[in-house]
């Protein structure tokens, strides 16, 4: 039983998708963790407050999709088991719970944790809790008005979570920010290329089990207006984007970074390429011998790669002027993105990218860094061409971008500078929420 419970369905997707977004080596450090705090008793919590260790399972559930059961045999057996009334309609207070998969850093950032800054500044009350956290995820929703579910598959866990929500009559929400669910996007996507097939046909396999969570929840969220229009190629249910923003988090990152940053003019100009997650090679590739020409017509030019990046796929020609870092903590890459000129961010044109938000641009910004991006994705709602960054249309030429911002560095110095402005005025969710949020989600929790 022990075993099968390392074997399950949910573990082994959280293993393959911490393989791709973070490596081998780190997915394989979190199971061991994992199973060493298995053996010890105890299940892996994902609360923000690392002194606290987690609590056992209670012994009277030995399953934690049967956490419930007890207590709605109880109350079934006193005629109380139904709520006569939402919480939203006997107060005014608005409290959101909630559940999601937190293990992919990145991903809990900026769909999870930061949310609570966008709630908190419309007056909601915010709290999370990790899927398989049950203790903490059954107190919260005990106390909630709504419930969201963040990247969790059709399974015995999200059922029970959905089934305490219809009981207490609370709206739920579903929210997504990869198109977890699309076949069609999957076998298109470009990144996929330069992964194992194995890994490929898991995903392609999981896919229905992420769009049956999703037509389980009264409306979806999603992260870029492109994610939407594809999300509603698969689901009747009501779809809205809510874009990923920076919170004061990012921006206390950032000025740390940049307090420890000091730029020389006189500096080799410095291109970086952020990879969060494996694949992107493939993207590099869109623009890797425009990216060669550049860095040979000037041996005081260098390529910052950050993050997942095969060097073996990186051209031979490029790797006398590139420097590696390998995937870090947020401040760690931050703290590396602050040292650069420029970011450059291609995307393979597939229905995979065209979901993609703009995090790097976010991110790069954030340290005052210009980024040059494409039409594809949600980049280019975010850089203003010219102004903060440039936008390529297609057919436009890589190294010309490059050439224009090395040849004058005080010009691409104040785009970074605009970017980081832009980002303070338009793109952190302790405002009004727009652009970040569709209306229509505010209402629905507010009103």
């Amino acid at each position: 039983m022990f075993l099968q419970s390392y074997l399950s369905r949910e573990k082994i997707a959280r293993f393959i998708a911490a393989v791709r977004q973070e490596g081998w080596r780190a997915a394989f450090r979190k199971l061991r963790a994992y199973v060493a705090m298995r053996r010890a008793g105890y299940g892996r919590s994902a609360l923000p407050d690392p002194g606290h260790a987690p609590a056992p399972a209670p012994h009277s559930a030995p399953h934690p999709e049967q956490h419930l059961n007890a207590f709605w045999r109880e109350i079934a057996r006193k005629e109380a088991f139904h709520v006569s009334q939402p919480p939203a309609a006997t107060t005014r207070r608005r409290r959101i719970t909630m559940i999601g998969d937190l293990n992919l850093p990145q991903c809990r950032k900026y769909r999870v944790e930061q949310v609570a800054e966008l709630w908190q500044a419309q007056g909601v009350e915010y709290d999370y809790s990790h899927y398989e956290d049950v203790p903490r995820a059954i107190s919260l929703l005990e106390g909630a008005t709504h419930l969201m579910l963040y990247r969790t598959q059709n399974g015995p866990l999200n059922s029970m979570y959905l089934y305490e929500a219809r009981r207490l009559r609370l709206p739920v929400l579903y929210d997504l920010d990869d198109p977890l669910f699309s076949v069609s996007a999957y076998e298109t996507y470009e990144n996929m290329k330069a992964l194992p097939e194995a890994m490929k046909a898991h995903f392609v396999a999981e896919a229905p089990r992420y769009l049956d969570a999703i037509n389980m929840a009264d409306i979806v969220t999603v992260s870029t207006p492109g994610m939407r229009e594809h999300a509603r190629l698969y689901t009747n249910r009501p779809v809205f984007f809510r874009r990923n923003f920076a919170d004061s988090a990012t921006f206390a990152a950032a000025d740390a970074a940049l307090a420890r940053t000091t730029r020389d003019p006189q500096a080799p100009f410095r291109v970086a390429f952020a990879s969060g997650s494996q694949g992107h090679e493939m993207d590099f590739a869109v623009m890797g011998d425009e990216m060669a020409e550049f860095l040979a017509a000037d041996p005081n030019r260098q390529l910052v790669i950050l993050g997942h990046f095969n060097p073996e796929l990186l051209p031979e020609k490029l790797r006398g002027q590139a420097e590696v870092h390998p995937f870090t903590d947020y401040d760690g890459y931050l703290a590396a993105l602050a040292t650069v000129d420029c970011a450059v961010m291609p995307l393979t044109d597939d229905a995979f990218n065209r979901c993609k938000s703009a995090v790097r641009v976010i991110d790069a910004a954030a340290v005052a860094v210009p980024s040059i991006v494409t039409t594809i994705g949600d980049m280019a709602n975010v850089v203003r061409d010219r102004e903060t960054g440039r936008v390529l249309q297609p057919g436009d030429s890589w190294r010309a971008a490059l050439e224009a911002m090395a040849e004058d560095r005080a010009a691409t110095a104040e785009l970074g500078r605009a970017a980081r402005a832009d980002l303070e005025r338009r793109w952190r969710g302790d405002r009004d929420g727009l652009p970040v949020i569709e209306p229509e989600i505010l209402k629905w929790v507010l009103e």
